[in-house]
């Protein structure tokens, strides 16, 4: 099985490539926001317990299954231990059945990802999104608050791929992906 972590800042384009690549490699994607959107509609807010425990457990019964393998979606602060921390839980999860671990990071300008935030497929994808006006200060206010771009050399792990994806489209970024690791 494998399993790609596909990783970067808010509206830089994690779910959108992720779906073009699921559509080139016969992965299955689990975008952050397939627990993130049920959990705020039950909760009425950010229960991030109950999206960690949804999230676990369709890891592990993912990880039982004969499928060729899965993408998820994360948006990395690499200034916070905890998210180093649960990328090596995830990679537990899924190491005792012999997963293959892949790395690709998505970068764009703050201009940029201010732009996809109101997408149509975001928009329709991520609910909590659709007050755009808030969706962008919560993503300036992460951009301010944590570092969401790995620094040159940080990612130490095998089978990693940066991409700056700001002039690339989706399916451009899937293809290069799908390339790169030959999948």
């Amino acid at each position: 099985m494998k399993l790609i972590l596909l990783f970067g800042n808010a509206a830089v384009g994690k779910m959108t490539v992720g779906q073009e690549l699921m559509k080139r490699t016969g992965l299955r994607l689990f975008h952050n926001h397939m627990t993130i959107e049920p959990v705020l509609e039950v909760f009425g807010n950010f229960n991030s317990a109950a999206i960690a425990r949804c999230r676990q457990v369709i890891f592990e019964e993912f990880a039982k299954t004969d499928h060729y393998g899965m993408i998820f979606t994360y948006m990395w602060a690499f200034d916070q231990q905890s998210d180093w921390d649960y990328v090596e839980q995830i990679k537990e999860i899924f190491a005792p059945y012999g997963t293959e671990f892949y790395y690709v990071e998505l970068v764009a300008s703050q201009e940029v990802r201010l732009q996809r935030n109101a997408s149509e497929n975001r928009l329709r994808n991520k609910g909590s999104k659709r007050d755009v006006e808030a969706s962008n200060q919560r993503l300036l206010s992460d951009d301010a608050q944590y570092r969401l771009e790995s620094r040159e050399g940080e990612i130490s792990f095998p089978n990693y791929l940066k991409i700056d994806n700001s002039d690339l489209p989706p399916e451009a970024a899937a293809e290069k992906i799908k390339d790169y690791f030959n999948l």
